[in-house]
């Protein structure tokens, strides 16, 4: 098979086209893997780590408050399809995948032009415009979540797969993963993490967590990834927190998330549709705090439909304006009966999808 991956932008969209690949790699050892993301992306790191070449096309997004920035997205449109047109001619793809990110309603246009097979990856329960008008171009749409199938309006087209998961997450063993980390059976691990680039709230409302645990930690053990844009400023208020040192490290970026996952006894995250798909699949508990900034306020939506089944506590930013308190007292309640810790654990296992690359490979091969 000769496959293009197109994805864009966060680890949302670059990772589940990561885990396509490979599952398209393991089943087919000869098969061609190609990536197209745009030029400066995160994907430009993260897909060559994965072992893929990939190349780069111009792309941006539309800016609907200043209709004068589109001027540039525009250009970068004509500029994309042309550089698209290329790829698809000297690549040649069987089938072209597009799992989100600027440069896929590009790539997807093209090839389904060009009579290539196409499908795409809706990663959240409400999914967005670009996927929306994608829809006509391809063969299959695959949704993760089945409140998806209200906003899509060919019915035919839906495969409902979950969100493809990092095969590492799946075959990490607990004990191994707390041996590495150096902790013992008694240890409570705490994971903090707002996402590939952070989160400013929910990172302040850790440091108030943190201050309320130097009092007593009651066996917690706090891994705080707070993202690159935050570490400075966060390492140095836990420093400021006396005994602090004692139970959290602090962390910028986590190239090791299913190691820290496997380990953990409860996170806190947002709840982007990936980092949700893999705290179930783990069958971990969890405190999601969404972000409001996001289009059609899906992680919301996201974090309602794992908190609705009892495997989530489910947090809103604007709960903690005014303080931080209900965050904090949701985390010391929490440590303060296993019981139902292990109830949602029990819950987030239950709805945690594993075989979402083996459902998409299966609708491709058809």
């Amino acid at each position: 098979m000769k496959a293009i991956l197109s994805c864009a932008g966060t680890g949302g969209h670059i990772y589940p086209a990561i885990a396509i690949a490979d599952k398209i790699r393991r089943m087919e050892p000869d098969s061609q893997i190609l990536f197209i993301g745009t030029k400066t992306g995160m994907e430009n790191r993260l897909v060559p780590a994965a072992g893929y070449e990939i190349r780069g096309i111009d792309a941006s997004g539309f800016n609907r408050k200043n209709l004068l920035k589109n001027f540039k997205t525009a250009v970068d449109l004509a500029r994309g399809g042309h550089e698209t047109d290329a790829i698809l001619a000297e690549f040649q793809p069987d089938v072209v995948i597009g799992t989100g990110g600027y440069v896929t309603g590009t790539v997807v246009r093209k090839a389904a032009k060009k009579g290539i097979p196409c499908y795409i990856h809706e990663q959240n329960v409400v999914p967005g415009m670009a996927n929306k008008m994608l829809e006509k171009y391809v063969k299959k749409v695959f949704i993760s979540f089945e409140g998806s199938r209200d906003h899509f309006q060919e019915p035919d087209k839906l495969v409902l797969t979950g969100n493809p998961i990092r095969k590492e997450l799946l075959i990490e063993d607990v004990s191994d993963a707390r041996q590495q980390l150096g902790l013992t059976d008694s240890d409570f691990m705490i994971l903090i993490t707002g996402g590939s680039l952070g989160a400013e709230v929910p990172n302040m409302a850790s440091l108030d967590l943190i201050a309320e645990l130097a009092k007593d930690t009651k066996g917690a053990k706090v891994f705080f990834v707070t993202g690159k844009r935050y570490y400075e400023e966060i390492a140095v208020k836990v420093k400021e927190i006396a005994g602090a040192e004692e139970f959290v490290r602090v962390i910028d970026y986590a190239d090791n998330m299913p190691v820290l996952m496997s380990a953990s006894d409860l996170i806190v995250s947002r709840a982007g549709a990936i980092a949700l798909s893999e705290i179930t699949a783990s069958g971990k508990p969890s405190i999601l705090i969404p972000s409001p900034n996001v289009t059609n306020n899906h992680q919301y939506y996201n974090a309602k439909s794992v908190a609705d089944e009892g495997a989530a506590v489910l947090i809103e930013e604007s709960s903690l304006q005014e303080g931080f308190a209900p965050f904090t007292a949701a985390v010391m309640q929490l440590l303060a009966s296993r019981d139902r810790l292990n109830r949602m654990a029990e819950k987030a296992a239950a709805i945690g999808k594993t075989d979402a690359v083996d459902i998409i490979y299966k609708n491709i091969k058809m």
